[in-house]
């Protein structure tokens, strides 16, 4: 796939409304003694693109969990749209349905069904979610995968794909819910750099279609150049935030200075 006409495409990105999509309210989340997760606030307007950064075992990850209730937070209130979850009480298999089906997630690794085409991996959970006949499921299912430049994989196993397309064909399943967000835990970092700038180009294309993001990344480049806003996380908790240029080339705060120099010496 061609990056270049994606790339092209990124200035012209739509602007983010000023109402969030997404609300976070104090949420923890604790293993035993261990806080992964330390009181985290955060708002995300509908159309920006927010990107995470930090150290290893900063709680980036499982923030990103927290948010589509993968990982219930032990405190805490998560709202995504109309859909609020709060961490006192035990959410409903409707509400947490409803919130699952407003945010998409794609992981590092693929987690696609060996054994299904890369047809059926995209349209078996709109038959089973969405209730689509087969017919609907498989004409939404091409038209993502030609959107993703995976036109002619359809009838292809998993297999038979590079790590750069068995991603796009995780991203595609995802879209395929429609999703109100989308979440990426470090979408390259089990790819090469070659087949990662495939990756790279579809969630450009995405930013500037309007689709509001969250990207968890340890590419800064990628970071600064892809979204509005940057968040540095350490020990759990925020320890910076604000727009992507700022942070990354002057940011404020002891930690977020250390973490960027690290990264800029390696």
């Amino acid at each position: 796939m061609n990056a270049d006409p994606l790339l092209e495409r990124e200035g012209s990105r739509r602007k983010a409304s000023e109402t969030p999509l997404l609300r976070l309210e104090g949420v923890h989340k604790r293993y035993a003694e261990f806080e992964a997760v330390a009181g985290v606030d955060l708002q995300v307007k509908t159309g920006e693109v927010v990107a995470i950064i930090g150290p290893s075992g900063s709680g980036k990850s499982t923030l990103l969990r927290c948010i589509n209730q993968l990982e219930p937070p032990t405190a805490g209130r998560v709202t995504v749209g109309d859909v609020s979850i709060d961490a006192e009480r035990e959410p409903s298999r409707r509400e947490l349905m409803q919130l699952r089906r407003s945010v998409g997630m794609v992981f590092q690794s693929f987690n696609l069904f060996p054994h299904l085409t890369v047809l059926r991996n995209i349209s078996l959970a709109q038959e089973r979610v969405m209730g689509r006949s087969r017919k609907q499921a498989d004409e939404v299912s091409r038209q993502l995968l030609a959107r993703v430049g995976l036109a002619d994989k359809a009838d292809q196993y998993p297999n038979r794909c590079s790590g750069g397309q068995q991603q796009r064909i995780a991203i595609a399943r995802a879209l395929a819910l429609g999703p109100q967000l989308m979440l990426f835990d470090e979408p390259t970092s089990a790819l090469d750099p070659e087949l990662g700038l495939e990756v790279h180009a579809v969630i450009r294309e995405l930013a500037a279609n309007g689709m509001t993001m969250i990207v968890v990344t340890h590419e800064m480049h990628f970071a600064e150049s892809v979204s509005e806003r940057v968040i540095v996380m350490a020990d759990g908790r925020i320890v910076e935030e604000g727009t992507s240029a700022q942070v990354m080339r002057d940011p404020t705060s002891e930690r977020a200075k250390r973490f960027l120099r690290a990264v800029a010496d390696r």
